[in-house]
């Protein structure tokens, strides 16, 4: 197991519990996709630890089409984030869009989530394109104080 870093630690016990709120009464409210961006760059900000201003950018093109969310750090591109409403179940075709981009763009780390929902899963490009989830979790269901949730919510964050 990685040794976590005492100010992620922190940061999710400090700020977990309100976004768990949140997001289980947009669930219940079934929001606009809009809405749910919103709340899912606060998530990576106050919970995963990226700067909402300088690491998050919004309607990533690629190609013609666009990536709800990009995250850079240190000016390159390092991971996408496909959104979908709090109320909608994420789906094997939602997936499959969120892996096209990445491949598109040669990124390696892609998250999909509805805010409620969070995988993140790794891109393979050789011959052929293939995917490996690396984990998923339900926000409500993470105990900031569970070793193993802080581990998982961990390859999230920006420090994972």
């Amino acid at each position: 197991m990685t040794k976590l870093p005492k100010k992620f630690v922190e940061r999710v016990a400090s700020n977990l519990k309100k976004y768990q709120r949140i997001t289980l009464a947009q669930q219940k409210s079934d929001v606009a996709e809009a809405d749910t961006v919103t709340l899912v760059k606060d998530i990576l900000a106050d919970v995963f630890g990226y700067d909402k201003y300088d690491e998050l950018t919004s309607e990533h093109q690629i190609k013609s089409t666009y990536c709800d969310l990009a995250i850079k750090i240190a000016g390159k591109l390092r991971l996408l984030v496909e959104v979908k409403s709090a109320g909608s179940s994420l789906a094997d075709n939602h997936l499959r869009q969120v892996i096209d981009y990445g491949a598109h763009q040669g990124i390696h780390w892609v998250i999909l989530t509805n805010a409620v929902e969070w995988r993140l899963v790794r891109i393979y490009v050789a011959n052929q394109i293939s995917h490996e989830e690396v984990c998923r979790i339900v926000l409500a269901g993470m105990n900031p104080k569970n070793e193993d949730h802080l581990q998982c919510l961990f390859l999230f964050a920006k420090e994972g």
